[in-house]
């Protein structure tokens, strides 16, 4: 068997060692205390209210990245509230659970109930 491919199968299996120490150290994904994925618990539903959807972001400001855009209409998570820059005179903003954690501004998200501070 040549160097090369020695070398590639031993790289193939260094990868794969890595990926399952990698899995053995990492937390369950957010969700129940059984570690299955989902919103966490204590979240608050709200609804998007941007006719041309709500930009989801990584802070809550207008500088934040772009996470996602939500659809007007889509029913989702909040897990919790803060004060960020003011959007149309609203000054708060809700962390949103759905698939990733982002911020929406809380002036285009009507809410049931409401979220607990961050």
């Amino acid at each position: 068997m040549s160097l090369r491919i020695l070398l590639m199968r031993f790289g193939i299996a260094a990868a794969g060692g890595a990926l399952v120490a990698l899995a053995a150290t990492t937390p369950a994904a957010a969700g129940d205390e059984r570690g299955l994925a989902g919103p966490p618990k204590k979240t608050v539903k709200g609804q998007v209210t941007a006719r041309s959807g709500l930009i989801l972001r990584s802070a809550p400001n207008r500088g934040g990245a772009v996470i996602r855009v939500a659809p007007y209409g889509e029913i989702v998570n909040i897990f919790c509230r803060t004060t960020g820059q003011t959007i149309d005179g609203n000054r708060y903003w809700y962390l949103l659970t759905d698939g990733t954690w982002a911020w929406g501004s809380a002036r285009y998200i009507n809410t049931w109930k409401t979220p607990r501070w961050c």
